[in-house]
């Protein structure tokens, strides 16, 4: 779940989902003028349709999407990556752009979420970061400084990321054992 804009060619998600067919992108009816409802009903039609319950691999705004998801009683999902979760009364925040996104709840997840923080990311603070991680029962990686974790933080491929996706991955492998 990219952000405003819909995560360019140069953006890691991008280029993970070109490396891994596994990847699939949910489809809002616009990247550039976001609207909860409708990004919330394209998360609902993409949950449903994986073949098996999906981690969900978000980015800035689809992060927030994310808590709502959940809040709202989004089910199916195994799991979620939230990178550079954005605040939403913090100055950089597109407050017209993404108004509908604002508020997003302070209610634990009802499945286990890994949040990535930037040292310097001008989206939100790392105190912002720990908060939400505190709210939402996250676990929560300072990644250093890397501003938004997008394209233009010139991170390519983002190997760290993809290393710190796959520690997840089997951390929730390893919770399915124990609870079998």
């Amino acid at each position: 779940m990219p952000g405003i804009g819909g995560s360019g060619d140069a953006h890691w998600q991008t280029r993970w989902e070109r490396a891994d067919p596994n990847l699939v992108r949910f489809a809002p009816s616009s990247w550039d003028e976001p609207d909860l409802a409708d990004w919330l009903a394209a998360l609902d039609q993409a949950v449903a349709a994986a073949p098996e319950p999906p981690v969900l691999v978000a980015h800035s705004l689809g992060c927030l999407l994310v808590a709502h998801w959940w809040a709202r009683g989004g089910q199916g999902a195994r799991g979620a990556f939230l990178v550079a979760t954005p605040d939403p009364d913090g100055p950089a925040f597109p407050a017209v752009e993404a108004a509908s996104f604002r508020d997003p709840p302070r209610t634990a997840a009802p499945f286990p979420v890994r949040m990535i923080a930037s040292a310097d990311d001008p989206y939100g603070t790392l105190d912002h970061a720990a908060a939400r991680a505190a709210d939402w029962g996250a676990s929560l990686v300072e990644a250093g400084a890397l501003g938004h974790v997008n394209a233009g933080s010139g991170l390519g491929d983002w190997p760290r990321g993809r290393a710190l996706l796959s520690d997840f991955l089997a951390s929730l492998a390893s919770e399915d054992r124990v609870a079998s």
